[in-house]
């Protein structure tokens, strides 16, 4: 404000809070508390008008129990909670579940490297349930760490409904969707070839791999002197494991060789390849002919099922050979591929070797490099037929037609066609995992696992004695699925019926980078069992970067710890730096001085308060006002039109947009020019002009505070405290301006 202008004296009564510069470590605490105690978090204690709105639901994606919060989970809870708080005070009866996800191999791992860090064991060197103890205990605290963190940042989250995916409500809703899944033929067992992980020890599903682009060598040979056909890999040492050459049927230069069966002893390993005429055989890549190893390649066990050709193992759990000459078998498979190499070379059979680049699986959660493996695991089959509604149906085509039909909008709409594509290659999802900590597979047998003589699978164990439980785990993917509706009490019929109201959620709010993990797992679930999708809208975010565009980690030293950031500069100048000017599907730049700058931003609002409250002390607020001077006219259709915009645009989920407004509107209209002005005709001697500015004054900040609130809301509920107005209850209640 410009100091040079008539200032007006300060009120005797005016709090004295607002005679100190704002301090969010001072109130936002407290402004939690009292939000809490009001109990509006849980829509069926707000006030009488949400009770006869319509229904607003969202479910909080649950952070895993392995640690602390990042600002990508910062940036979901500011979103999520400008949504929640936008649909509250529109009068809806909104409802923001809580929860926390056990992240199994995750968590498993981080409890792993802890104890053999610290005591040099491993889980084996423990009994199952010993072992789940130690899990147990660092995710419970890992828990009320994420908790803190949630409530530090302002969520106003229905903390009564908060779960966990394992947890028992969650377990029977598990149990029950799997058993569903097992009667209708959907689930079952199959030995094929799966993601194998040797660091973790488990199975991993494709859209849990990691491609890293790495340096590698393309080896082109033959096989033995006798074979005619030369092939190119750069994983020669599979190759003692190849069934069969896989050429295309138009290549010229193989179709009489097409049929024909070569032996040779490659490497110390007998092998026996049939020349095979298949479709998908890029005749324009390498010597257009490829060595197939059905046992460890996922392309080519499709392959070998198209040609009925056989499976041969020849690496194990370990990544290590299980055949070969002196110096391959027992070897790392990598390893193993560099005696593979000078084996051909000494035969005379390496004709070409070339530096490349390719893209190398590895394993999400360990960074292990993954071994497709003949693996016998739990599969879900996507492309199986089943009744539903009286037509026959596929789990693909209730995906497919989720999105397709327009009943789930994503947003951004590009990644309609990017989801499109993935589900429309979708494979069977593997949903057994080697692990300890998770929902146990809910399948008993009598007799050996691998060929059982009866088999049973429940909701609970079954009645008598010789039964064994399966030893797998189940994708945590499986539990998360079922995210919207176990929330709201599925399976219990009473339970669920008394929440059906919130069911489709009305909106999914996550980070674009789990469109695969998450949101088609939770359209498959919620399709399938429900008949109906689980939300009407996505909403996706991007990933949060510092200041210089790299992803945050802690190796790199720019990891932003959410508690440290709210504990510096407060939790509405986070939010704000988080939202402002960043659109759904677009990576964000977070530097300290964006976080700043709203700082900055909050005690602006703060002295704009004292000066409004100041100037109007003598001022009754009256809601039908008409008396208007013509220049406050002017600027009370310009806040109209500011009104009716930004909640188009909240409505259209321009979150990013509207925040930018207010913060100009306020800081460069209401403040430098608005109240400027006001000075002069506050101290002015037209009585009616003083009468129409002050009342001014006191409409256009009750609105702004009121605009402002789902983004910044410790700060406003705390100014609102103090509002000149006879007649309110606190700024999370309150209604919407029109």
């Amino acid at each position: 404000m410009n100091e040079k202008a008539p200032l007006l004296p300060i009120p005797e009564h005016l709090p004295e809070k607002f005679l100190k510069p704002y301090n969010p470590a001072a109130v936002e605490d407290s402004i939690y508390e009292l939000w809490e105690k009001s109990g509006f978090f849980d829509p069926d204690k707000l006030p009488e008008r949400n009770q006869k709105g319509e229904p607003f639901s969202i479910v909080l994606p649950p952070p895993n129990v392995t640690g602390t919060l990042h600002s990508g989970h910062a940036l979901t809870i500011a979103i999520e909670d400008i949504m929640v708080r936008y649909a509250r005070m529109q009068g809806k009866k909104a409802l923001w579940i809580p929860g926390t996800d056990h992240a199994a191999i995750a968590t498993q791992s981080k409890v792993e490297k802890e104890i053999e860090k610290k005591e040099g064991k491993r889980r084996r060197d423990f009994g199952r349930e010993e072992f789940l103890d130690r899990v147990r205990a660092f995710a419970a605290e890992s828990h009320d760490t994420i908790v803190n963190q949630v409530r530090k940042l302002g969520a106003s989250v229905d903390w009564s409904r908060e779960a966990f995916t394992l947890d028992e409500k969650r377990s029977f809703a598990v149990r029950t969707a799997f058993k569903k899944m097992y009667d209708d033929g959907l689930i079952y067992r199959g030995y094929r070839v799966i993601n194998w992980d040797p660091k973790g020890q488990t199975t991993i599903s494709d859209d849990e791999i990691v491609y890293e682009t790495r340096k590698a060598k393309l080896y082109t040979f033959k096989y033995s002197k006798d074979i005619p056909i030369s092939i190119s890999t750069t994983r020669p040492e599979t190759k003692l494991g190849d069934t069969a050459i896989a050429v295309h049927p138009d290549d010229a230069r193989y179709q009489k060789y097409v049929g024909q069966e070569f032996t040779a002893i490659f490497a110390g390993e007998p092998i026996t390849l049939k020349v095979i005429a298949d479709q998908s055989v890029d005749s324009a890549f390498g010597t257009g002919a490829l060595g197939v190893t059905p046992a460890h390649s996922m392309i080519d066990w499709e392959m070998a099922q198209r040609h009925g050709l056989p499976l041969k193992p020849v690496i194990n759990e370990f990544a290590k050979m299980i055949v070969g000459a002196e110096g391959i078998k027992d070897k790392k498979a990598s390893e193993a591929r560099e005696a593979v190499v000078v084996w051909l070379r000494d035969q005379g059979l390496l004709e070409k070797e070339e530096e490349i680049e390719q893209n190398v699986s590895t394993a999400e959660r360990t960074g292990g490099i993954i071994e497709p493996l003949p693996k016998l695991q739990w599969f879900i089959g996507v492309n199986k037929e089943f009744a539903q509604n009286g037509k026959q149906t596929t789990l693909k085509k209730l995906m497919l037609e989720a999105v397709s039909s327009g009943a789930v909008n994503m947003i951004p709409d590009r990644f309609e066609s990017i989801y499109t594509h993935w589900i429309g290659n979708l494979r069977d999802w593997c949903i057994s995992r080697q692990i300890w900590y998770g929902h146990r597979v809910p399948v008993w047998y009598k007799g050996a696992p691998e060929a059982p003589g009866e088999i049973y699978c429940g909701t609970e164990a079954p009645v008598g004695d010789g039964w064994m439980q399966d030893e797998d785990t189940l994708d945590t993917w499986f539990s998360s699925g079922l995210w919207t509706f176990s929330t709201l009490g599925w399976p219990d019929e009473k339970e669920f019926a008394s929440n059906r109201q919130y069911h489709p959620t009305a909106v999914l709010e996550t980070g674009r980078d789990i469109i695969f993990f998450w949101v088609a797992r939770m359209i498959l679930m919620s399709t399938y069992i429900l008949g109906e999708v689980p939300f009407r809208n996505v909403y996706l975010h991007g990933l949060v970067l510092d200041g210089q565009g790299r992803k945050m980690s802690k190796s790199l030293g720019n990891y932003v710890d959410p508690l440290e950031v709210v504990a510096k500069y407060g939790a509405d100048s986070y939010r704000m730096a988080l939202v402002v000017g960043v659109g759904p599907g677009s990576d964000s730049k977070l530097a300290d001085d964006k976080i700043k700058a709203y700082k900055l931003f909050s005690n602006k609002l703060w002295n704009v308060a004292r000066f409004v409250l100041s100037s109007t002390e003598k001022t009754a607020f009256d809601l039908g006002f008409k008396a208007w001077s013509d220049i406050d006219t002017a600027h009370m259709n310009t806040l109209k039109a500011l009104i009716a915009e930004v909640t188009r645009e909240m409505d259209e989920y321009k979150f990013y947009l509207v925040a930018e407004k207010l913060y100009h509107y306020v800081w460069h209209e209401f403040a430098d020019k608005i109240l400027e002005e006001s000075k002069t005709i506050l101290t002015g001697a037209d009585e009616a002009a003083r009468v129409s500015r002050s009342q001014f004054l006191i409409h256009a900040f009750v609105a702004i505070i009121k605009l402002l609130h789902p983004f910044m809301p410790f700060v406003t509920e705390e100014i609102w405290k103090d509002m000149p107005i006879r007649k309110k209850s606190l700024l999370i209640v309150e209604s919407w301006p029109e």
